[in-house]
This record gives C-alpha cells, structure tokens and sequence, in this order.
C-alpha cells in the first residue's frame, strides 16, 4: 500500500473512531497518527477498546478474539493503520 492510501486509512479511521464512540467534539484533525488512544492520549477506556475490536470487524473484516493482541493493535492511529493493512479481508 501506497503512502497516500496510507493516509486516506489513516483519516478514515479517525473519522470512524469518532462517529464510532460518539466523540463529536473532537475532530480527525485533532487526533495525531501517534497520539494513545487510551491514558494520557485521547483519554479512551477499556468500554471504547471493546468498541474499536467492533469497528475493526465491522468495518474492515478483522476479528480479534485475544484482549492481548487488541492492547498491541489499538495503541494510536499508526498502529490501528498497519494492522488493518495488513489483515483486512473487506
């Protein structure tokens, strides 16, 4: 995958997360490629991690059964990215 679908994923996913947790007021623009997305960084919690293994299988075919690989793949946009490019079947 390219650079340039790299990014689009990346906005996408923003948009996504956003929608997907209900989090309007913040916008794709405010969240960085490498900010956490749990603690410090966007602040989510383990409710919103359940939620995001959802839009990763809802979205882009992916399951994710083991609450340990989930800590590994959702740790900021970066991640999330690769991951989704690597095991995506939608």
């Amino acid at each position: 995958m390219n650079t340039m679908e790299t990014e689009e994923l990346k906005q996408q996913l923003k948009g996504q997360i956003i929608e997907f947790l209900n989090i309007p007021s913040t916008t794709p623009a405010d969240i960085a490629d490498n900010e956490p997305l749990f603690g410090e960084g966007l602040g989510l919690d383990s409710i919103d991690s359940l939620e995001l293994i959802v839009l990763l299988n809802r979205e882009y075919g992916i399951v994710i059964k083991d609450p340990k690989e989930g800590r590994k793949v959702l740790v900021d946009i970066n991640t999330m990215a690769e991951y989704i490019q690597k095991h995506r079947t939608k």
